[in-house]
């Protein structure tokens, strides 16, 4: 092929590109952050270079190095990009997919068209890209591709790329032949932020995805069999639509119960849970939290570790309209997991108690019986007794089993109750940080 036809062929391949970019109906957002961006640049820049003069072809070298920069920066493959772009998308389309199964067909027609189009950039690879620079740079040997798959930097990341509709995707020439898998996906994990992530914060009166949260899984943890059972149980029916209680988990120290409730959401995760984490102080905005969830088809736990309150607390009041409703309905999506070190979740004092006075209360005990049965507000309560000696021997050698320790029985039992003795007595969380003191211990010793 001669350098003119060459030419010709990269000049086509590019406005075919180009174009395809920019007739995106619904799919926009896929490229409107910084490796989308690059890659618009990118196709610009070669696009102008045949015309360009000698100084000026430089130009798609350097888009080409923001742009290989910028998947670098993610760990992502440019078709890694567009299809986690694509599964988490916030569009017209995907908002009605997740709330229906009835579309409008004009809608659907929209989306059919773009993902033609999308699957088209998708064939576009970094080797093409890298030809078509050496070209229009007038280059010697062409530019490093970015081709290296490295894990990414997000969970949610790897767990799409693990996913069925990923895989069809991935295979498939045809994506609009996938738009009734891609709809069910959105209705299962969600989009924009509540497909990105899977556990939250609160912070400035916005919920925050947590891109690293805690990787604890169930099987993990051992002993408390009934609790985990029950939880369990009352997530599941949370799940499948059914009516789901707020839930006390309350007991000893180090005992697992944060713990337990971390790891539903790895349990559950792909069957549309999501965690979001309420600090003590964010309370007072728990019923703006949970209208903000209440129209997503996910299910949501709030979860509230470590829950006590002081007196006249607004904390309290805020709760309390969650637990027991007001004019506005429950949302039938949203639970509450709270974690607490105390069974009577209000302070009370022994001057709380009535007592002869011209300044006391009339009805004192009234507001006695009020912060007591506070906790029984609470559809279900687990308590979690403290653990004796077999339980956390059973607790360590179950952790060392899982880290593949290799200590003798005996001495791993001697060591363990020396740790209980030495440190912060027998509990689970006793158990985990002696097991990852073995850990190193062992990895240090092998170096």
């Amino acid at each position: 092929m001669t350098d003119s036809s060459t030419q010709q062929t990269q000049i086509q391949g590019l406005q075919d590109l180009q174009q395809q970019a920019a007739s995106l109906l619904l799919y926009q957002t896929v490229l409107e952050n910084q490796i989308g961006q690059a890659f618009l640049y990118l196709l610009e820049t070669l696009s102008l270079a045949p015309g360009a003069e000698q100084g000026d072809r430089l130009t798609p070298l350097r888009a080409y190095g923001h742009w290989f920069r910028a998947l670098a920066s993610q760990q992502q493959t440019w078709q890694t990009y567009l299809l986690t772009q694509l599964l988490r998308a916030d569009n017209p389309f995907s908002q009605q997919a997740q709330r229906s199964s009835e579309l409008p067909a004009s809608l659907v027609a929209a989306a059919q068209h773009d993902l033609q189009a999308l699957r088209q950039l998708y064939a576009c690879d970094s080797q093409q890209l890298s030809t078509w620079v050496q070209l229009a740079a007038v280059l010697p040997t062409p530019p490093l591709s970015w081709e290296q798959v490295l894990p990414s930097g997000s969970a949610t990341v790897e767990a799409l790329s693990q996913s069925l509709i990923w895989t069809r995707l991935a295979a498939n020439p045809r994506w609009d032949a996938a738009l009734a898998e891609l709809a069910a996906h959105y209705r299962q994990m969600g989009v924009g932020l509540f497909g990105t992530y899977h556990a939250f914060g609160w912070q400035g009166g916005n919920l925050v995805g947590i891109a690293h949260p805690d990787p604890i899984h169930l099987g993990q943890l051992t002993r408390y069999d009934a609790q985990k059972a029950a939880l369990c149980q009352n997530t599941e029916a949370l799940l499948a639509g059914y009516p789901a209680l707020h839930v006390l988990l309350y007991g000893s120290r180090g005992t697992g119960k944060s713990s337990l409730v971390k790891g539903l959401l790895n349990e559950y995760a792909e069957r549309g849970l999501r965690l979001v984490e309420v600090t003590k102080t964010d309370l007072r905005h728990l019923p703006q939290i949970v209208d903000r969830l209440r129209d997503v088809p996910q299910s949501f736990i709030v979860f509230v570790d470590d829950l006590s309150f002081e007196e006249d607390d607004d904390a309290f009041k805020a709760l309390k309209v969650v637990l027991e409703g007001n004019l506005t309905a429950r949302p039938p999506n949203v639970v509450v997991y709270a974690t607490s070190n105390r069974r009577h979740l209000i302070r009370e004092f022994l001057a709380d108690r009535p007592r002869p006075s011209d300044a006391d209360e009339i009805h004192n005990w009234d507001t006695v019986q009020e912060k007591l049965s506070f906790s029984d507000r609470f559809g279900l309560t687990l308590t979690f007794e403290p653990a004796d000696q077999a339980t956390y021997l059973a607790i360590v050698h179950h952790l060392a089993a899982q880290a593949n320790l290799t200590l003798p029985p005996d001495d791993l039992d001697y060591r363990a109750l020396q740790w209980a003795t030495r440190h912060n007595g027998r509990s689970g969380r006793s158990a985990r940080q002696f097991v990852d003191f073995l850990r190193a211990e062992s990895a240090q010793g092998q170096n």
